[in-house]
């Protein structure tokens, strides 16, 4: 059996760009653990929720039947991306995380938008095909 027919994506958990994005969401929540406690209403929250939408969206667009429809969902989901990554740089600047999980969350985001970006350019591709 050919192994590219074996990999073929069937659920929105195929996708690298979800598997990576869920690694984010996944190291946000470990960092805003020792957040200050009184954060738990701002910046953890805003951060969780933020990570959470990103890979949400994906799976969202995922499911969804029209190209334009895709697309949409997956610029949905890089504006969380962006709003995560202006969250971490003020998480860095008021010193609640440190400069190697600063590295770690960024060095993660920018791998997500990369693919994102990826799988918006491909899926927009698909509107100029004619099936």
């Amino acid at each position: 059996m050919n192994t590219k027919t074996e990999k073929r994506i069937k659920d929105f958990k195929d996708l690298i760009t979800w598997k990576e994005s869920h690694k984010l969401v996944l190291d946000i929540y470990r960092v805003t653990k020792i957040f200050p406690k009184d954060e738990i209403f701002g910046l953890i929250s805003q951060m969780r929720r933020a990570s959470v939408s990103i890979t949400s969206n994906i799976a969202e667009g995922f499911g969804r039947q029209g190209i334009k429809e895709k697309v949409q969902f997956f610029y949905l989901s890089q504006g969380s991306l962006i709003e995560l990554k202006n969250q971490i740089e003020i998480s860095k600047d008021i010193s609640y995380i440190n400069e190697n999980d600063y590295k770690k969350l960024i060095e993660q985001a920018n791998l997500s938008h990369k693919l994102l970006q990826g799988l918006i350019t491909k899926t927009k591709s698909f509107l100029n095909h004619k099936f």
